[in-house]
């Protein structure tokens, strides 16, 4: 009888019209070689185009589908990005007394590095892209710690992971029908 009951809830779960929106892939299947040239940097954050641009090229590549090169000429699309915007901003706070009874100070121990990327994927020689976003943006966080020394390499840290997630997240945004 249990079984029976599942089976009938599972062809009733499959006929009810749910999908999930989004497994498609948008590839043109002319398009063998793509092209990452690399972003432009408008945030005045260190070496974060370079970063970003050679995760775009790894993620490509690891998806299998294209041959991606670092260049713009003897490619059938390109894909094109300029960081815009970096932000480093406190989130969490922690707070210390200083001592001897006196006032206690307020410090961040929590911050939130976002990119956002004016990004256009498109075939060459083609005037509308296949995607764009001008706002295109990626967040993650990190916690500085009791050293103050170590408050650079904690962000070098989070700049590498948020890297990552950016281009995964935009390769899967330009290639899938999301």
């Amino acid at each position: 009888m249990k079984k029976a009951l599942v089976v009938m809830m599972a062809l009733a779960l499959n006929g009810c019209g749910y999908a999930l929106v989004g497994r498609g892939t948008v590839i043109d299947p002319t398009i063998k070689k793509i092209g990452v040239p690399t972003f432009t940097n408008a945030t005045g954050k260190a070496a974060l185009d370079q970063k970003i641009t050679q995760r775009v090229i790894e993620e490509l590549l690891r998806r299998g589908r294209f041959d991606v090169v670092q260049e713009r000429s003897g490619v059938d699309a390109l894909v094109e990005g300029e960081l815009l915007r970096y932000q480093a901003q406190p989130v969490g706070f922690s707070a210390e007394a200083t001592g001897g009874g006196g006032p206690t100070t307020t410090q961040a121990s929590r911050y939130a590095i976002t990119v956002t990327a004016n990004i256009r994927y498109g075939k060459v020689g083609e005037t509308e892209p296949i995607w764009s976003n001008e706002a295109f943006q990626f967040r993650d966080e990190y916690e500085v710690g009791s050293d103050p020394a170590s408050f650079f390499d904690r962000e070098e840290q989070a700049i590498d992971r948020l890297a990552t997630s950016f281009a995964r997240s935009l390769v899967a945004t330009m290639l899938e029908a999301f």
